[in-house]
């Protein structure tokens, strides 16, 4: 959160392509025509049946129906974060013998290619076709292949591409048959919201897919994955079964699995049913005025002092004071500070203390910085009788280490010495204890594209930070609040792109927390879903507050699209969640600057 003016975002995240790239792809090349023998090969090379037959990487493919190059349908296939958006499928061919392949592509970096060949695999590919251009290559089959993978891909942290019309002619090879059902699925520790499966590889398999209680849920080229999104304390049946280019096996048998109870997620902490969230401005003033503690209105529930900060970037020493006089005439005394409090408390409300902002940039690079934390926060909560912790970490604050890969076991020392500092917290002041985090979209949902600086490295190492914090602390985690504003577009579980100041974009970013989703597109690293009653979403109070501001109509078409699944529009939520926590502002000044117009709203839609 931002003291007066909206910051400058920093720009969105894209690798620079290397010279590498350049050179992947093997130039176009004259393919002889095919001979009166030769047939058709490729299965469903124009998607008319959807994408039987195709295994799309990361869940990044789907099919449309325009723009198309012949027929009605096409792939369109989006990369995310280290997923190139690979749609491939395995053809049977005879040894030793010619082949072509051809297909209709638009896009920027779309690749055409065949592996496996048992001689030289090839690959060609247009740098850019803002319409249908066709490619084609040619190969020869080694002496003892009797089947090859033919493709298309885009690049890392390009747009959607599209291919239509993708051929494949030469001699058939022997008819492949259906692959083995899988067997041995079994489910390992089950948290309130996601429950990981593993089993055999089948013989013939390309690819699997999972299912739960008899609807499909995922497809993965590997023998493991996990399901998200369920319900705490719920039976779930799930099988697996496997495909190739002839088709899909039954299904495996079933294992059933009931999820944790509670696990995954903190205690509501005394937290009405829905609650309103906001920051007040205590230890400055801006152009929204100064409020004081006693005056802020009773529809607010949770209230976070802004801000405690550090003495330095690295010395964990953490302060907090009132705005002084000078700045803000009309500040209380700390004695009625504290007093104000006190009657908040005694009328239901939490108040906490938010560490950071946009100029308090904390960093517990070493294990003193996390003890020195630790104290001076305990210091801040005993002095002033404080219900909890609000983590603000903004700008530096968190950023990965290069080779910090998984955000389940984080080894990046920030990183690491947060999650040690708030559980010792946590574990100072028990159950009753409020944390919140009020991360930004670039730290949280962008990691469904990009995590940390990559696997090639080039990358912000700030994308998808906040992710190993959020998912270690998830059984201490009272309420996660997005700031959905100051944001640039991010990339949906629809793999679009979605823009701020509408319902769509907190429609898209919720969905996200609430659904769980693939780490930079790895879909063995899927960051488990939250329950609704941890989650708020998170807008300014007004045009002044910053950039994203939604109008009160469009925060009622997003509570009712995620709460009743209504108004939502063309996106599609994965879930109705009429649990979902409610709603948080910066900031309680700004409302009051604004005639309180954010806090009214609320209390309409909520029967405040």
């Amino acid at each position: 959160m931002e003291r007066s003016g909206p910051p400058v975002r920093p720009s969105g995240l894209l690798a620079a392509f290397s010279a590498a790239l350049l050179a992947a792809g093997a130039l176009v090349a004259t393919a002889p025509a095919a001979g009166a023998a030769d047939s058709e090969l490729a299965r469903n090379g124009g998607f008319e049946s959807g994408l039987t037959g195709w295994t799309c990487s990361g869940g990044s493919g789907a099919v449309v129906s325009t723009p198309v190059h012949g027929g009605t349908s096409a792939l369109k296939a989006t990369p995310a974060g280290s997923d190139n958006a690979r749609c491939s499928q395995t053809v049977s061919v005879k040894p030793g013998s010619t082949y072509t392949l051809s297909a209709w592509v638009q896009g920027s970096y779309v690749y055409l290619g065949a592996s496996g060949t048992g001689t030289t695999d090839v690959s060609t590919w247009t740098q850019s076709a803002g319409a249908y251009q066709k490619l084609t290559t040619s190969f020869k089959t080694g002496p003892s292949t009797t089947s090859v993978t033919v493709y298309t891909h885009g690049w890392y942290g390009t747009p959607a591409y599209y291919a239509d019309d993708l051929s494949l002619t030469g001699p058939g090879g022997a008819p492949v048959t259906l692959p083995s059902v899988p067997a041995g699925l079994k489910a390992g520790t089950a948290t309130a919201t996601s429950v990981p499966l593993s089993w055999n590889a089948s013989s013939g398999a390309t690819g699997y897919r999972v299912y739960r209680s008899g609807t499909k849920v995922l497809d993965t080229t590997g023998t493991s994955a996990t399901v998200a999104g369920l319900t705490a304390s719920t039976a779930y049946s799930f099988q697996v079964s496997a495909v190739n280019e002839a088709g899909e096996s039954a299904k495996s048998s079933a294992v059933n699995v009931t999820t944790a109870t509670g696990g995954g997620g903190g205690t509501d902490a005394g937290l009405p049913a829905h609650a309103l969230v906001g920051y007040l401005h205590s230890s400055f003033a801006n152009g929204s005025g100064y409020t004081r503690m006693a005056d802020v209105p009773a529809s607010w529930d949770v209230i976070n002092l802004a801000f405690g900060e550090p003495t330095s970037v690295t010395s964990g020493d953490i302060r907090f004071s009132l705005c002084p006089v000078s700045e803000c005439p009309n500040v209380e005394s700390e004695a009625e500070f504290k007093a104000a409090i006190k009657a908040k408390q005694a009328a239901g409300k939490k108040v906490l203390i938010s560490i950071g902002g946009q100029n308090g940039q904390v960093q517990l690079a070493t294990t003193a910085a996390r003890d020195t934390f630790v104290t001076s926060v305990s210091k801040i909560i005993d002095t002033y009788g404080l219900d909890g912790l609000d983590i603000d970490f903004e700008g530096h604050s968190l950023s990965l280490a290069t080779g910090d890969t998984d955000f389940r076991s984080p080894t990046t020392p920030v990183i690491v010495n947060l999650i040690s500092a708030v559980k010792s917290l946590k574990a100072k002041y028990g159950d009753d204890f409020v944390l919140t985090m009020a991360p930004e979209t670039f730290f949280v949902q962008l990691g469904y594209q990009y995590y940390g600086s990559g696997p090639w490295g080039g990358q912000d190492p700030r994308a998808g930070a906040y992710l190993p914090v959020i998912h270690a602390l998830r059984d201490d985690l009272t309420l996660l609040h997005v700031q959905d504003y100051n944001s640039g577009s991010i990339m949906g579980l629809d793999n679009q792109y979605h823009s701020m100041g509408g319902a769509d974009f907190h429609i898209a970013m919720t969905d996200m927390l609430l659904t769980g989703f693939p780490v930079a597109g790895d879909q063995t690293k899927v960051f488990p879903a939250l329950r609704p009653e941890q989650v708020a979403f998170g807008l300014p109070a007004s045009t002044q507050a910053g950039n994203g501001h939604t109008s009160p109509a469009e925060v009622t078409k997003a509570l009712n699209c995620l709460t009743k699944k209504t108004d939502c529009g063309s996106y599609q939520t994965h879930g109705t969640w009429s649990g979902l926590r409610g709603l948080m502002t910066w900031s309680i000044n700004w409302d009051r600057f604004n005639n309180w117009e954010f806090s009214k709203n609320f209390d309409a839609y909520f029967g405040g």
